[in-house]
């Protein structure tokens, strides 16, 4: 999507998870959608297939690097399909690459084999940690993006947004989502725990989210006067306001969480149940980064 807004010409997609497949053929009529194993995926086959091609943009799975999978065990081999990318580099050899992934794939002990092959293909790489909210995303997500091309080394990446934006910007607050009361018996301690930590620096007159796991010492909440946390692939975010009736509460809706990625309000995120929907967002990439970095590698080529 970002590579859309920024101009491209959109060839063909490969994702091994159904509902993604899906929701790219939903948002992407007639272009070529492959449901399968990326590793299986003949490059040359595919290049008969849709022709050449200018830009790869890649998001290698990174379940295994983040620091969300705690203190388990890493799966070697799922992190590997990074070096995918420079298998279908060799065969496509395109202008351009964009690398997304956690920041944490920075330390993984493979990451410089990565570069140098990338290097070995001709490549310059630029390595930028960036920030979402930076680019006009009312959501605070850090990743590491390798941003490649042939054609020139490539410039620092400058930051685009000139006002941050904000969480209660995506928030629907005309009540077209049931909540129930903040305080209810069958609340779990600690969510009322995030609560009242929450009242005790806003009061009791202000809404509020609570955010379920994380390990900033944010308290288990944030105002909605700052960017939203991190989306992830799990229900994070509860919306609390205050009511005539006391404090309702209800989890972000998938629709919220489309809009605090970036992506456009005529996205369509109607394939899979509603865990599916959030897991597609947290898995995402933020449209309007991607966006800015493909128009900047394009208007890099425009100035030579």
């Amino acid at each position: 999507m970002g590579a859309l807004m920024a101009g491209a010409v959109v060839k063909a997609g490969v994702d091994y998870w159904k509902v993604a497949t899906k929701a790219y053929r939903s948002n992407f009529p007639g272009v070529t959608a492959i449901d399968a194993d990326i590793r299986k995926i003949s490059t040359r086959t595919l290049h008969d297939l849709i022709g050449d091609i200018e830009l790869i943009v890649a998001s290698p799975e990174c379940t295994n690097h983040s620091c969300a999978k705690g203190s388990g065990i890493r799966n070697e081999e799922s992190r590997l399909t990074a070096f995918e990318v420079t298998r279908f580099a060799t065969e496509f050899r395109p202008k351009w690459i964009i690398i997304e992934n956690v920041v944490q794939m920075h330390s993984w002990n493979r990451h410089q084999d990565l570069l140098n092959g990338l290097y070995e293909l001709g490549y310059f790489v630029r390595q930028e940690i960036l920030n979402s909210k930076d680019f006009g995303v009312p959501q605070s997500r850090r990743r590491l993006f390798l941003i490649c091309s042939r054609i020139g080394e490539v410039a620092k990446i400058a930051s685009l947004a000139n006002k941050i934006r904000l969480a209660r910007e995506i928030i629907d607050f005309n009540g077209n989502y049931a909540s129930t009361p903040l305080f209810s018996p069958k609340r779990a301690v600690a969510t009322i725990e995030r609560a009242e930590r929450a009242f005790s620096a806003l009061g009791k007159k202000e809404p509020f989210l609570i955010v379920y796991y994380g390990t900033d010492g944010s308290g288990g909440w944030q105002s909605i006067d700052e960017p939203l946390r991190t989306i992830t692939t799990l229900d994070r975010f509860a919306f609390v306001k205050p009511s005539a009736a006391g404090h309702l509460m209800r989890m972000l809706q998938p629709e919220e969480l489309k809009l605090a990625m970036g992506f456009p309000a005529h996205y369509k995120l109607k394939n899979g149940t509603r865990r599916d929907k959030v897991k597609l967002m947290g898995n995402a990439v933020c449209p309007p980064v991607m966006a800015h970095l493909v128009r900047s590698l394009i208007q890099s080529e425009v100035l030579k």
